[in-house]
């Protein structure tokens, strides 16, 4: 693979003209496609295989006009001190908004006034409107939110307090401030990595053409393969870091080959060569996380897992191809004048030794303490682990300034936590003799368990589905409402046994509860199907056993340490003002896999960059703790930009006002601090030590059946008999290169 990609790298070089303009044509072309494609629409949540879907698509089936898994929203009023909802003027207001309601757009499903439905507290001071739409809340338009946000304008005016909740106002966060700020400090990371404007430039350009032609082919597809609008932010995540990583892979190894005194167009071909085979396989890793999503059988997640798999794909073609063809039009400004006065130093005898080569060898000389101290400090910060409680945030967990936490509270304050949660219980009363009592008896249990209220039996027109809904007395996302609806599907066995009449618990609080326990049941399956691939690929890179089995031992570490600081912080609630959050809670539920396929794809860049390095040295012939040295002189720096660049971009999402997209920046953020400082850092290194020549060690029948992919060049500089200098020694390789 080296000798190809060399090849490979030094064509590219040679005709950078023809390569820059077949991806800006690309780009133009993926751009005109998004342009001119049908706006996305959001495509359905459905969760195949769970209690609340089924009941869900048998509702839709039986009673297709009640739309049960539409977005629902709560007009939420509150009278002023001393006066009643229910008072004339107040009551006239009130009933007016549930006219404007009807008309205000053509998604709404049902509007339910409050006077004839009892959504009036005891006391007379909170009133609600329930609306339920036709469509889930990431299919409604700006134009149906709009109408709901102004709804109770008019009433503000009259005195009395208006706020809004429910999930119809639920849109995804606009997060263009957090990559933009992620840019920035990226390019500033760059500029003191490489001490060049054009080097630290580079990266950052040719990411943004991946992206750009990732995203842009997303939007242009996204009606004919029914992507929807969420699709691409986990592309533009993903595509956005591992561009910039593997660009700045290919220019530092540029870089080093320059100051070794090679011509330009073979410092390309070798950095291709060596790096690029590092860029590869660590795009295979990533490729592999994301696709690896698709087990948890959530339609919405494998397709966005599918999307920034192509996306890194695309990723990697841009290192191997218009990164080398970009070097070829920088020259030698790429080439910083501290850097070209830094490699002069490091030929001389005296050369001061790099902090990456400094702090290599204090780990050589205390490899037991440094792993020690590693793997102790990550296992207490992953003790809160243990006590990980996976759900879905509702409105309570939204910052108390917004209009979806005052309505929760209010709702709260007036008729009861439960309220902001109801369940809906489905009684299939087709294969029964007596449905009504049936459903009837559907009740009596439910009451028997103890809940807030029990909203007697309804059936459709057929008369073969009842629908009942329940209020629990404790908020949606607590454990209390879980055992509820637990205790409900226990109770429904029996009725089935005893009557053939099913019951099905469905409702957006069970949803949530169902997508969680789906979550919870695909995590294991995603790691080991996740880390079994990847061991066998870097088995194949690194043509070693311990090594891989190593890597992957450190990240699972590095995992469950950043979900136990995750845990202490938004679940327990330490540090939480520091964060900024104002609601602790139970863990979203989507959060450990979407760390697991985020953070595993980085972190093998970083360990297939570091080790690899480390591997070649080794080959061609230098000690195992010599090899460890020269991996950490070359890569360290590196890794440590690319590092910090991923810890800036995720870290700009903390800020965010959604307790969900905070969550998931702190997550990502600690996580890669913890695989990259103190695993790829600390731990790996130490390990190494440890094992001396054993960590290469491979069996040889084992070796004799793996393909030897060469990533490490050792083909390649076999055939390069000569090491060539700025004069000469180059008459080998144009032959090889004609080859």
């Amino acid at each position: 693979m080296a000798t190809f990609l060399y090849k490979l790298g030094r064509l590219t070089f040679r005709r950078r003209r023809f390569v820059a303009l077949i991806w800006v044509a690309l780009l133009a072309v993926a751009g005109i496609g998004a342009a001119t494609a049908p706006a996305a629409t959001s495509s359905s949540f459905s969760i195949p295989g769970t209690e609340a879907q089924r009941a869900f698509d048998l509702l839709e089936q039986r009673n297709p006009g009640t739309s049960a898994d539409g977005a629902t929203a709560r007009v939420v009023f509150k009278a002023p001190e001393g006066e009643k909802v229910t008072d004339p003027a107040n009551k006239s207001e009130i009933t007016g908004i549930v006219k404007e309601l009807e008309t205000g757009s053509k998604q709404i499903a049902s509007v339910a006034d409050p006077f004839a439905t009892q959504a009036v507290s005891q006391n007379g001071s909170t009133a609600y409107i329930s609306v339920s739409y036709q469509v889930s809340s990431m299919e409604l338009t700006d134009a149906t939110r709009e109408s709901l946000e102004d709804a109770g304008k008019d009433a503000q005016k009259s005195g009395m307090k208006v706020e809004i909740g429910g999930d119809a106002l639920q849109v995804m966060p606009h997060t263009g401030t957090a990559e933009i700020i992620g840019v920035v400090i990226a390019a500033i990371v760059l500029v003191i990595t490489f001490g060049s404007l054009v080097a630290a430039g580079l990266p950052l350009v040719t990411a943004l053409v991946g992206v750009g032609i990732g995203v842009s082919t997303i939007t242009a597809l996204a009606n004919v393969l029914d992507l929807g609008s969420t699709t691409s932010i986990l592309a533009m995540m993903i595509g956005l870091a591992v561009g910039i990583d593997y660009a700045l892979f290919i220019v530092s190894r540029y870089r080093a080959e320059l100051a070794e005194g090679r011509e330009r167009e073979e410092a390309a071909g070798r950095a291709v060569g060596t790096a690029g085979s590092a860029v590869v396989f660590a795009g295979l890793t990533v490729v592999i996380a994301l696709v690896g999503l698709a087990v948890v059988n959530i339609p919405m997640l494998t397709k966005m897992g599918f999307a920034a798999a192509g996306t890194v794909a695309i990723a990697v073609l841009i290192a191997l191809t218009l990164v080398p063809a970009a070097l070829g039009f920088a020259g030698k400004r790429v080439m910083g004048r501290k850097a070209r006065k830094a490699a002069e130093a490091e030929k001389s005898p005296e050369a001061k030794p790099n902090m990456g080569t400094r702090w290599a060898r204090f780990v050589l000389r205390k490899p037991v303490w440094v792993m020690l101290v590693g793997v102790l400090g990550l296992g207490v910060i992953a003790v809160p682990a243990a006590s990980l409680e996976m759900g879905l945030p509702d409105d309570g967990a939204q910052p108390k300034s917004t209009t979806q936490r005052q309505a929760y509270d209010m709702l709260s304050d007036g008729f009861g936590p439960g309220f902001n949660g109801p369940l809906l219980v489905v009684v299939d009363t087709k294969n029964s003799s007596d449905g009504k009592a049936a459903a009837d008896r559907v009740s009596e249990e439910i009451e028997a368990i103890g809940v807030g209220a029990v909203i007697p039996p309804a059936f459709n027109k057929a008369g073969d589905t009842a629908t009942i809904t329940v209020i629990p007395k404790d908020r949606p996302s607590s454990h209390a409402t879980e055992e509820v609806v637990h205790s409900i599907r226990d109770a429904g066995a029996d009725v089935k046994s005893d009557t053939g009449a099913e019951v099905l618990v469905t409702g957006a609080t069970a949803m949530n509860i169902d997508f969680s326990q789906k979550m919870n049941d695909a995590l294991l399956p995603y790691l080991a199907l996740v880390v079994g691939l990847a061991f066998l690929l870097l088995m194949l890179v690194f043509r070693s056993i311990l090594v891989p089995l190593k890597a992957a031992l450190g990240f699972l570490l590095s995992v469950v340490a950043a979900l136990g600081a995750v845990v202490a912080v938004f679940q327990w609630g330490w540090l939480g003002s520091l964060f900024g959050v104002e609601q602790t809670g139970p863990i979203m539920s989507m959060m450990p896999i979407f760390m697991v396929g985020v953070v595993f794809g980085l972190a093998m860049d970083y360990e297939v960059f570091l080790v690899t390095r480390m591997r070649e040295a080794y080959v061609h012939g230098e000690s195992p703790g010599q090899a460890i040295v020269t991996g950490f002189k070359h890569g360290a720096r590196v890794v440590t930009a690319a590092a910090v660049i991923m810890m800036a971009v995720f870290s700009g999402f903390i800020g965010s006002s959604e307790q969900m997209i905070k969550m998931i920046g702190f997550s990502l953020a600690i996580a890669v601090f913890f695989d990259a400082f103190v695993v790829r850092m600390a731990i790996v290194p130490a390990v190494l030590a440890l094992l001396g020549k054993k960590a290469w060690w491979l069996p040889r029948w084992l070796d004799r059946a793996l393909p030897n992919v060469d990533v490490e060049g050792e083909k390649l500089q076999k055939q390069l008999t000569d090491e060539p200098g700025p004069e000469g020694g180059e008459s080998g390789e144009r032959e090889l290169v004609r080859v």
